[in-house]
């Protein structure tokens, strides 16, 4: 077998059950919509709002978890397994106590919460209900994550399809019962779609225990790894995660902020936004795959101190990434006459609808770019400081700052804004571009001794 035809294996049995977990989450992520669609637009707006609480929750843990990930890809290249479990307790400590902070927090004050994303009395009614529920899904959500991103970060990635897979059939049944009263449960609305989301979340945990204990021989959780702890890893987990925290941070609160300035521009702009976002994500799961795969294959083999092959699989990766992209964005305008006949929303959002998809039939190829770059190549080979960057100026500096103006100050309508606050991806693809080039990203950070 030469070496291009086993890059293409392994790269096919990452990419394929990631691209399998990402449609299935895209799945998880738009049950509510569709469901709450048939309820109402203010019962769709109050569950789309109060999900950008979770949405901030997971892109830190997504950021810590990360960071990890970095350092145990490159240590499982080169066979320190030792190593990858003090790590991994590191990071379910950090992330456990982040999500235990947002729990009470949520729990406490949820009309607080739900208030930064918009000031309509009826959403936010509604938003609290959801919140008040679903932050109870926070702790479990936690530690499946980690569990799950450590199993990636080694090559482990079909426990995670396995997971999501019961979690969606979970979400989709009990959702169904609880939000429209069937076989005789009371109609609970927003409150029976959060029910779900709990119980989609125990689900997972019961899964990856049954797993943990009977399944994984390789890298089993232990809770040795929670006590123990290494001065040098620990000193490294700060200088790769930190970047990557703050990265995530900016991004998604970022993406909570345009989330915000349509939310207060009225519930036809938030529920056209709530089903442009699902689309989104429906066309970039194969892509996304394949970014997942980037970090995982080009740590591993920089671990095992091959740059030139690490290199190698980068420039694959981003071609393929790529393709797949066009073929999301082909998707998106195929589908687009048949979502607008089928959302149960008012003729306001339909037509704010339109053109969003129309958007994002081009934004996914940039966005896809720059995620197989920055969150797959670049941070799997160390250089986490990057993605920072781009954010902090393109993101916060060009679209949130003019969309903010042109919203409150110039008072333009919802297209024109729009169209700045999903600027940025466009934006950052020619700096993107010239970091991949440089290959400053080409680092093996382990060491000799742990």
């Amino acid at each position: 077998m030469n070496e291009k035809t086993a890059f293409y294996r392994r790269a096919a049995a990452l990419i394929l059950p990631m691209a399998l977990q990402n449609l299935i989450n895209v799945g998880i992520s738009s049950i509510d919509v569709v469901m709450l669609g048939r309820v109402g637009e203010t019962v769709l707006s109050g569950a789309s709002l109060g999900s950008q609480i979770q949405f901030i929750l997971n892109l830190m843990l997504f950021g810590a978890t990360s960071g990890a990930a970095i350092l145990m890809a490159q240590y499982w290249g080169k066979g320190d397994r030792a190593a990858v479990g003090t790590v991994w307790g590191m990071v379910l400590k950090l992330t456990m106590l982040i999500s235990l902070l947002f729990t009470v927090l949520v729990f406490v004050f949820p009309y607080h919460a739900i208030s930064i994303f918009t000031n309509d009395g009826a959403v936010r009614e509604q938003g609290a209900q959801y919140l008040r529920i679903v932050c109870l899904s926070y702790l479990p959500l936690t530690f499946t994550m980690v569990y799950l991103n450590t199993m990636r970060s080694v090559g482990r990635v079909r426990i995670a399809t396995v997971v999501y897979l019961c979690s969606m059939l979970t979400n989709i049944a009990v959702n169904a019962v609880l939000i429209f009263g069937l076989c005789g449960a009371p109609r609970m609305g927003i409150r029976g779609a959060a029910i779900g989301t709990l119980c989609a979340r125990l689900m997972e945990l019961a899964v990856v225990a049954v797993y943990n204990r009977r399944w994984n021989t390789e890298l089993p959780f232990r809770w040795r790894y929670v006590k123990a702890f290494d001065r040098t890893l620990a000193k490294d987990y700060v200088k790769y995660s930190l970047p990557v925290l703050f990265n995530e941070l900016m991004w998604g609160t970022g993406c909570s902020m345009i989330a915000a300035i349509l939310g207060h521009m009225g519930s036809a702009a938030v529920a056209a936004n709530s089903v442009a976002q699902v689309v989104r994500q429906l066309a970039t799961v194969a892509s996304f795959g394949v970014a997942s795969a980037a970090a995982v294959m080009v740590g591993q083999t920089l671990g095992e101190g091959r740059k030139d092959a690490a290199k190698r699989y980068a420039d694959r990766l981003v071609r393929l990434a790529m393709l797949l992209s066009l073929a999301g964005a082909g998707l998106i305008l195929l589908i687009r006459p048949l979502i607008l006949r089928s959302v149960a929303i008012s003729d306001e959002a339909i037509a704010y609808l339109s053109v969003m998809l129309l958007v994002m039939s081009y934004f996914v190829v940039a966005q896809v770019y720059n995620t197989v770059v920055i969150v797959g190549i670049l941070r799997g080979g160390g250089d986490t400081k990057f993605g920072f960057m781009v954010d902090v100026i393109f993101m916060w500096g060009v679209a949130i700052l003019f969309g903010f103006v042109a919203a409150f100050v110039l008072h333009w309508s919802v297209i024109p804004v729009y169209l700045i606050l999903t600027c940025d991806e466009l934006l950052k693809v020619p700096a993107s571009a010239l970091r991949y080039r440089s290959k400053k990203w080409l680092n093996n950070i382990t060491r000799e001794t742990t």
